[in-house]
């Protein structure tokens, strides 16, 4: 409910503090008091369209924060979590009216657009008055309310989920059947392409391997001739090793006579021999790995082009081959197995058709019925309202080949407000007065289903009086007992109904060159003048209090 609305710098508001209750809040005042800059500024708050003349003279900006307190499965809580809004205990909305024509839109100071701000106002408050009637516009808005006082929001819900099921069967069948139709209309090029591919086997990766392999093998041609002179300078026919070994047997053998000059010259010539041993190794070791076979080399480079060549004509990368061949293939199998999966799509779609049409239908037969008792409930409130003429009917229109994601359904509240004349459209055939209470009938049997928990009624009793504008009061107190309501009242028996009246005035500053808009809670005794005020004018009799005070006991009583 609407905890607390604080005004600054609007229009005649400098400085506005009001806090609420739940229950029955009525608020009046003379005419131009503020009642209308009241509403629009806390539509501001709700997300309405921003005017720079909102914006008081003189100042550079205005604000309008509304605070709320919801309960813990309040819709409202799972929009700020969609929205990435940190939760609190109470929800601050708050909107900041630049004089240049700009706004900014908070939640819970959390920097938000002017669309969030819109959807959570309209799941915390619903402004109803003879020439604002947005909850009844839309047909859609008259569907939910019937569904939500049938009870029906499970079925609805399970209705919109097969009809996704439904949507998506149908779109795998018409998705399923234009890839068969098209790899049909490709099928000889893709035959052609399957198989050339299957004979190739393009591998992964192969194109690389391949290239560093034939790159080795090239640079290895150009330097195996030098290899081989190397290898024939050490292990040759004219190779030094033989001598050099004698050399070494015959210093050996003479080791004993001069030891001294001999092991040295021994110890070198043998480390000699040692690394001219693993020259040759490593020599014959790189002979062996470029050593290869021509006809490989070949054989290599035949297989790059044709490589690069399917490449080139299925224009994708050689890497990307084996995946293309494999699709190729897939849509070859599409082919071969097409109307087999075709029969078995089209099956579950068939299934998911009668599942989505036998809930729909049931739906449907549950709205006529709540339809029923909604209208029966409704016409009973109209009588006192002095609508004792007027027939409502909740119309429905079911059409299956207009199904949707809520059914088959087309709802839409219908009056007839004289007898004899032909029924139609509420907002079409309803007066503002009268259209101010056949909502107010609705909200009554609809209470706490379907609805904002704040309801904000403006003047709905203009041109009304005595026993209607009472039962007006009646229906609005018994609103109050099930969800908060603020009316906006120039009648005297609705005011003396509420459980908090608060009373606009219009002061004057600065010695009558500014004037202020005042808003007051009032107690008994300023209630009761103020109520008499409302019965009897500019100036109040005793008979007026005593009206007042009847009017404020009779309410209580």
């Amino acid at each position: 409910m609407l905890a607390r609305l604080s005004i600054r710098d609007i229009v005649l508001i400098d400085r506005l503090d009001i806090d609420f209750a739940a229950g029955l809040s009525a608020l009046t005042g003379e005419t131009g008091a503020g009642k209308s800059i009241l509403l629009d500024a806390f539509a501001l708050a709700l997300g309405a369209r921003g005017d720079a003349t909102l914006v008081r003279q003189g100042a550079e900006q205005g604000q309008v924060s509304a605070m709320f307190e919801l309960a813990k499965n309040h819709p409202a809580r799972l929009l700020l979590s969609e929205n990435e809004i940190a939760p609190d205990e109470a929800l601050i909305l708050r909107r900041v009216q630049f004089a240049d024509g700009r706004t900014r839109a908070f939640v819970n100071d959390q920097p938000v657009s002017v669309q969030t701000l819109q959807t959570l106002g309209a799941a915390l408050v619903e402004i109803h008055g003879q020439h604002d009637a947005r909850a009844l516009v839309d047909a859609a808005t008259h569907r939910r309310l019937l569904d939500a006082y049938g009870g029906l929001d499970d079925s609805t819900s399970a209705v919109e989920r097969l009809w996704s099921e439904r949507r998506d069967a149908a779109a795998a069948v018409a998705q399923h059947r234009a890839d068969a139709e098209r790899a049909a209309r490709e099928a000889d090029w893709l035959r052609h392409a399957a198989e050339e591919l299957r004979k190739l086997k393009p591998e992964t990766g192969e194109e690389t391997a391949l290239a560093d392999r034939r790159a080795a093998m090239m640079q290895a041609e150009k330097i195996a001739g030098d290899l081989r002179e190397a290898h024939d300078a050490v292990a040759g026919p004219n190779s030094p090793v033989s001598d050099l070994s004698a050399a070494v047997r015959r210093l050996e053998r003479r080791g004993t006579q001069a030891p001294a000059l001999v092991e040295p010259a021994v110890k070198s010539l043998d480390a000699a021999l040692t690394a001219l041993d693993e020259a040759r190794g490593h020599l014959e070791h790189a002979l062996r790995v470029a050593d290869h076979d021509p006809q490989e080399l070949e054989r290599i480079e035949e297989r790059l082009f044709a490589l690069r060549a399917a490449g080139r004509k299925y224009n994708a990368p050689v890497d990307d081959l084996n995946a293309l061949a494999a699709r190729y293939s897939g849509d070859l199998a599409l082919i071969d197995a097409g109307a087999e999966r075709l029969a078995a799509l089209e099956k579950s779609a068939a299934e998911t058709e009668k599942r989505y049409t036998a809930a729909a239908t049931k739906l449907s037969a549950a709205r006529h019925k709540a339809a029923e008792k909604l209208d029966k409930a409704v016409n009973a409130e109209l009588k006192p309202l002095k609508l004792e003429r007027a027939r409502f009917n909740t119309e429905i229109a079911s059409d299956a080949a207009a199904a949707g994601p809520n059914g088959i359904d087309r709802v839409e509240f219908w009056v007839r407000t004289n007898p004899g004349t032909r029924p139609g459209p509420l907002m079409k055939v309803a007066s503002g007065g009268e259209l101010a209470r056949f909502l107010l009938a609705l909200k009554v049997v609809l209470a706490d289903r379907g609805s904002a928990p704040t309801l904000i009624f403006d003047e709905v009793d203009t041109g009304v009086g005595g026993a209607v504008a009472d039962a007006i009061g009646v229906r609005l107190a018994r609103l109050g007992g099930r969800v908060q309501v603020v009316t906006v009242t120039h009648a005297p028996q609705v005011a003396a109904r509420a459980e908090r009246h608060y009373l606009i005035t219009k002061d004057a500053l600065e010695k009558g060159k500014r004037v202020a808009t005042r808003v007051t809670e009032l107690a008994a005794t300023r209630r009761r003048e103020e109520i008499a005020r409302m019965l009897a004018g500019a100036e109040i009799t005793e008979e007026a209090r005593a009206a007042a005070e009847k009017l404020i006991r009779a309410a209580a009583g």
